[in-house]
């Protein structure tokens, strides 16, 4: 485990497995309560699939990272997301990006590549991704709020994170605020160029498949969607094979700039 200053704050990071050096890297980006410790054996099970280097890190927040220290975070949280992500590729030199995002991790993901932030995403995996707030979500996040502070999930989560109160409050306050209800970044879709992979569990209590076709609609069709049975919120845990095998149609068809 390392840590990097970026985006103004010291965030942890890991880099998982071997690749060539002018090879792509592919970079994973945790869930709203996540972390790279949370990613479990997932990022080297990513590097056995593909033979490439996989660089995960915490977000300001999250892991190891510097704790959020006043909630609900902004509006524009996600967007503040995607500025640190683009900081942290910059600042580790990873020049050919190929983003892996899941839930939040997925919304950055996407809204890196729709703004082509440089280093330019060369391809996204956007599973359980959200790109407007649905009635779903909100009654899993207040769920999630009552589990927090009467049942078990502050001890689970204290396993993953330094400060769990600011992993868990920097999630769930700012998504509950009022102010969001309206939160919305679907047009900015528009902007996507690259391949999108979008994987979403039939069971995911987080979202709809509507999430995936205003994703999709935005790009112009181009965006695959992989809807998988027997599969919840978590899909790299639920229905591993099959992120694994999307994964690697995706790098199949990518071209790789000279």
């Amino acid at each position: 485990m390392a840590f990097i200053d970026a985006g103004g704050h010291r965030l942890e990071y890991e880099w998982v497995g071997l690749g060539a050096v002018e090879a792509p890297v592919i970079v994973l980006l945790h869930q709203g309560l996540g972390s790279v410790t949370l990613w479990r054996d997932f990022p080297r099970a990513v590097n056995e699939a593909t033979g490439l280097r996989v660089l995960v890190y915490s977000r300001w927040g999250y892991g190891r990272s510097d704790p959020v220290k006043s909630f609900p975070r902004a509006v524009t949280w996600m967007h503040e997301g995607a500025d640190e992500l683009a900081a942290v590729l910059s600042a580790l030199g990873v020049s050919r990006p190929i983003l892996l995002g899941h839930s939040d991790g997925a919304t950055i993901a996407l809204l890196h590549a729709a703004h082509r932030a440089a280093p330019a995403a060369l391809g996204v995996i956007a599973m359980a991704p959200h790109v407007f707030l649905e009635r779903e979500g909100i009654v899993s996040m207040a769920r999630a709020r009552v589990a927090y502070e009467e049942g078990e999930l502050r001890a689970k989560l204290a396993r993953f994170h330094a400060d769990v109160d600011s992993a868990f409050y920097g999630w769930n306050v700012t998504w509950l605020a009022p102010e969001l209800r309206a939160w919305s970044i679907e047009a900015e879709m528009a902007g996507i160029a690259c391949p999108v992979t979008l994987i979403q569990g039939e069971a995911d209590e987080y979202g709809t498949p509507a999430q995936l076709e205003a994703i999709r609609q935005r790009t112009g069709g181009q965006a695959e969607i992989l809807l998988l049975k027997n599969c919840g919120h978590s899909p790299h845990i639920d229905q591993r094979a099959a992120v694994l095998g999307a994964l690697k149609r995706l790098l199949a068809g990518i071209k790789l700039p000279a």
